[in-house]
């Protein structure tokens, strides 16, 4: 069911991208004047591209919708901390999460009476 409503969806895109695409520029703007005509009313009359474009966007909303509540559907019930392995971190004797030793925190040395400072070149 995902798919076919995956499909239709990029199909309404396509769709859209197209007849968006066909339409006349009629507000100029990236600079491209659509002309005078017409101006003068406020509205411009409903076109065939127009209601097509949209019939197309809202196929493409309601088809959004769907695959939004499909997904939701799927992970109902799950989260990310239910993927996460079921052992539990280490606890320390007190409760607390165990802590690294200090030793394991500082950089190898040469040997183990060298100062842990940068060497001078």
């Amino acid at each position: 069911m995902e798919n076919v409503v995956l499909i239709i969806h990029l199909i309404l895109a396509l769709g859209l991208i197209a007849v968006v695409l066909l339409q006349r520029s009629e507000g100029g703007g990236l600079g491209m004047g659509g002309g005078g005509g017409g101006a003068v009313s406020g509205r411009a009359a409903a076109t065939a591209l127009g209601k097509v474009t949209w019939a197309l966007a809202a196929g493409f909303i309601a088809t959004s919708i769907t695959l939004t509540i499909i997904a939701a559907e799927k992970s109902a019930g799950s989260s990310v901390i239910d993927r996460l392995s079921a052992t539990p971190p280490a606890q320390s004797q007190d409760g607390s999460p165990a802590l690294p030793a200090g030793d394991d925190l500082l950089p190898p040395s040469a040997d183990g009476n060298s100062p842990l400072v940068p060497a001078a070149d």
